[in-house]
């Protein structure tokens, strides 16, 4: 399930190189990781809600601004960008 889900949110990140601005393109981009590493750890661990998966993409998120890497306007886009594609991919699914 999850992998469906993943794919769902990746094509729309694929989406949006047509017609996304550039703080959009970097906070998608920046996402692709942290997506798919939380999808791999949640398959190990038998997980397959896309509410595990939300906390997984959350902590790995979390983890990366602990360590730096993104300053505080790129938090707010990469953290508004994964809620968008969140809803979108759940808006899908129905």
């Amino acid at each position: 399930m999850l992998e469906k889900f993943e794919a769902r949110i990746l094509a729309q990140i694929d989406d949006m190189v047509e017609y996304a601005d550039a703080d959009n393109l970097f906070a998608s981009g920046y996402l692709c990781g942290h997506i798919t590493l939380a999808v791999a750890q949640a398959e190990e661990h038998g997980e397959h809600s896309v509410e595990q998966l939300h906390i997984r993409v959350k902590h790995s998120l979390e983890k990366a601004v602990k360590a730096g890497e993104l300053s505080p306007p790129d938090q707010r886009l990469v953290f508004n960008m994964w809620h968008y594609l969140l809803q979108q991919a759940q808006h899908e699914e129905r």
